[in-house]
């Protein structure tokens, strides 16, 4: 082991047992960007392509540059289990953690469901969803300091409960009313807390504490909400009453595209199947969009000049309407270029694992042996000054298309690459377009000066207690 790592390291045993040593006092530090994503930042400096790192007695080359990452993104090798096990009891066999025949079938099933026709209508609900949300910040008056994360999680979790299974859940309103709605609340902050401590990675730990009954309590609740609205609407496309619905609302929702599609064999896929893959896209959904609008909106409160200028696009394209349309969004290119270098800044999901089933060379010549563990980082990338100029400045104009020729193909991660890549990433960008355009368009944003918030490194970016506050002003 110390000479293979050593190898990538170029100082042979010394550099092994050297970043071994700091890896451990990494796992002692705040897991925020004083601490943990700060002393990683450093290793990527240090270490250009990558570097050993430890959880406990497992090791991982953490990928901090974009010619490696792309080596191993161009696989399909499986996601590594000692990360994504956290949230399997929940989200079961789904697209996000399944391999093998089985992923590559269901990937390619899935694929029609974020067709860019099936998209469009959705701005319609991303849209109602983010006007519920700013009536409520209307309510609290002039200036008022919010939690952003709070409001926005909910609202995008509004939003995927409309375009995932057509329920309208009142979770702005009133987010216990609907039993659902809280144990997907839950089970996304329990996750986060067990992410974050380490003794509670053992699962006989874990499940003999109340946190680990309660997870499982949540993810019933949860399965038997999916399991009877999967049977009821399956029932009712037996009955050809789907048809008079969807004249109604004017749309398929995901729920439907699951439930039609089939293979070349004529199968489709099974409840359990759907059950999963439901599951799988309230969990990806809802709190990675919802961690890249909050610190998009962040990061324009610190900006007011940048602010200011998509405030500008969003009335010029909007004039003031309240509802986004599809063909709208090709028109708000200053607004896709903030929320590009937020999530660049403030990378929503900071890295991915993955389990190497074969080995792999990289172009320089260094190899990996079956059943490796890789992290590929994409905050490390997006952070690496070897990679990003004054990488720590928030610079929009880093996503002009003059500016984007020449840079690496994979420099820029925010929904990975590859054959694994996120199947949702146009839905995500299309919902993050709406609110922000909606948001901009109707309040002035500003940081409060109470709360300073620090990236906290988990399977979600999101901020360091207290939360991510910011000060909301209607506009006239």
């Amino acid at each position: 082991m110390p000479e293979l790592w050593g190898s990538f390291l170029g100082r042979s045993d010394t550099g092994y047992w050297d970043t071994y040593i700091r890896s451990l006092c990494f796992q002692l530090q705040p897991p925020d960007e004083t601490g943990g994503l700060k002393w990683t930042d450093e290793m990527s400096a240090e270490y250009v392509y990558g570097f050993p790192i430890w959880f406990g007695p497992v090791g991982y080359l953490n990928i901090s540059h974009p010619e490696y990452a792309k080596t191993i993104l161009a696989t399909a090798e499986p996601k590594d289990d000692i990360v994504y096990r956290f949230v399997k009891p929940w989200i079961g066999d789904g697209l996000l953690v399944s391999h093998g025949q089985k992923w590559f079938r269901n990937r390619r099933l899935l694929t029609p469901a974020f067709h860019f026709g099936v998209l469009q209508p959705y701005t319609r609900l991303f849209s109602d969803s983010t006007n519920i949300m700013m009536a409520n910040w209307k309510q609290l008056g002039a200036g008022a300091s919010i939690n952003v994360f709070e409001h926005v999680s909910l609202m995008t979790l509004d939003s995927m409960l409309k375009c995932a299974l057509t329920v309208d859940s009142n979770c702005q309103v009133d987010s216990k009313q609907n039993p659902y709605v809280a144990a997907v609340y839950g089970l996304t902050m329990l996750t986060l807390q067990r992410f974050l401590l380490f003794p509670l990675h053992s699962d006989l730990i874990y499940y003999l504490t109340p946190m680990g009954y309660r997870f499982w309590r949540l993810c019933r609740v949860v399965h038997q909400h999916s399991e009877t609205v999967i049977r009821d609407r399956r029932e009712a496309l037996k009955n050809e009453q789907v048809q008079d619905l969807d004249q109604r609302r004017k749309y398929l929702d995901f729920l439907d595209i699951l439930l039609k599609t089939k293979d070349e064999d004529g199968n489709g896929l099974s409840d359990a199947e759907i059950r999963d893959e439901v599951d799988t896209f309230m969990f990806e959904g809802h709190d990675t969009t919802a961690s890249g609008l909050s610190w998009t909106l962040y990061n324009l409160a610190r900006h007011p000049e940048h602010q200011a200028r998509c405030r500008q696009e969003a009335c010029s394209v909007l004039g003031g309407r309240s509802e986004v349309t599809g063909a709208d969004l090709s028109n708000l290119p200053y607004i896709t270029m903030c929320i590009k270098e937020s999530m660049r800044l403030h990378t929503t999901v900071p890295g991915i694992a993955r389990k190497l089933t074969k080995p792999i060379t990289f172009p320089d010549g260094k190899s990996l042996p079956p059943g490796s563990l890789v992290g590929i980082s994409a905050w490390n990338i997006h952070h690496n000054p070897h990679v990003w100029e004054d990488p720590k400045v928030y610079d929009p104009s880093r996503f002009l298309p003059e500016n984007c020729k020449g840079r690496h193909s994979h420099a820029f991660l925010p929904f990975s690459a590859g054959p694994r890549n996120c199947i949702g990433q146009h839905f995500a960008m299309n919902e993050l377009k709406t609110a922000v355009a909606l948001i901009v368009q109707s309040f002035q944003l500003a940081v409060d000066e109470n709360y300073m918030p620090k990236g906290m490194m988990s399977l979600v970016l999101k901020a360091t207690e207290p939360g991510l506050f910011l000060k909301v002003t209607p506009l006239d």
